[in-house]
């Protein structure tokens, strides 16, 4: 689609408006014409960019989106593709075993930032298990990992277990 007649209709809206008064504003009018194209180009692409938003709306199972090419929008209108669902989060391995019974416990003070804490005590909720038990179940996991998990290290930063 070409702005171009649209940005030459306001230059010729403006010069009529203009014809009527003093050749100073008429002159004025000119150069506020040319000065006012490039966001009239872009009032008119937020324009066509809404315009396609609506219209993709009210159409089922189609998208209206608004291409540039060369400067130029184009509408182009595609078949709206379903999002796969989410596959199913892999369920929760099972717990290491706890420590026996008998063994001595030892106490550790463990800082944690607020934002984390709120986050461990939503997941040991989550889990129907107290913080303590929790942590213990998570460290014990990162220490003994299951047998059928392998340990991955990728560069320098990312490291895992993967099944």
């Amino acid at each position: 689609m070409e702005l171009t007649q649209y940005v030459e209709a306001l230059r010729g809206s403006l010069a009529a408006a203009g014809q009527a008064a003093a050749d100073d504003v008429r002159s004025a009018a000119e150069r506020l014409s040319y000065a006012v194209e490039p966001s009239l180009r872009l009032t008119l692409l937020e324009a066509l960019g809404d315009a396609a938003a609506e219209i993709t709306t009210q159409l089922d199972g189609v998208a209206v989106e608004v291409r540039l090419r060369g400067g130029d929008p184009e509408m182009v209108a595609t078949e709206a593709v379903a999002a796969p669902p989410h596959p199913p989060a892999p369920p929760t391995p099972p717990a290491p075993p706890m420590p026996p019974e008998d063994e001595s416990m030892s106490r550790v003070s463990l800082r944690l930032p607020e934002t984390l804490k709120v986050r461990v005590e939503e997941a040991a909720a989550a889990e129907g298990m107290s913080v303590n038990a929790w942590l213990i179940r998570a460290v014990l996991q990162t220490l003994d990992p299951p047998r059928s998990s392998t340990r991955v290290t990728i560069g320098r930063n990312l490291s895992g277990w993967v099944r």
